[in-house]
């Protein structure tokens, strides 16, 4: 199931251009907390975000991919914060 996940991963990349399409035309409020030694999804990715949201809310924590198990009590907060922001 896993390989079957990765190997898809192709058509999420074509899919691109539609997603910042939308995310330029809406707008919509952004919280990305990366982890910053992710192999898998290297920072770029995540200011990568900011070309299409300028007011996109980009956090990294001393993490790797798997950063809510190292580092959830903050990420929770960061969250809790992001949403009393924007609701």
């Amino acid at each position: 199931m896993q390989n079957d996940l990765i190997l898809d991963y192709r058509s999420n990349v074509a899919l691109y251009p539609e997603f910042q399409k939308y995310l330029r035309d809406n707008q919509p409020p952004l919280l990305a907390v990366w982890g910053e030694n992710d192999p898998s999804f290297i920072p770029a990715g995540a200011n990568a975000f900011r070309r299409d949201l300028p007011n996109a809310e980009i956090h990294f924590v001393p993490s790797g991919h798997f950063a809510l198990e190292s580092h959830h009590t903050e990420i929770a907060q960061l969250i809790k914060v992001f949403l009393m922001k924007v609701f």
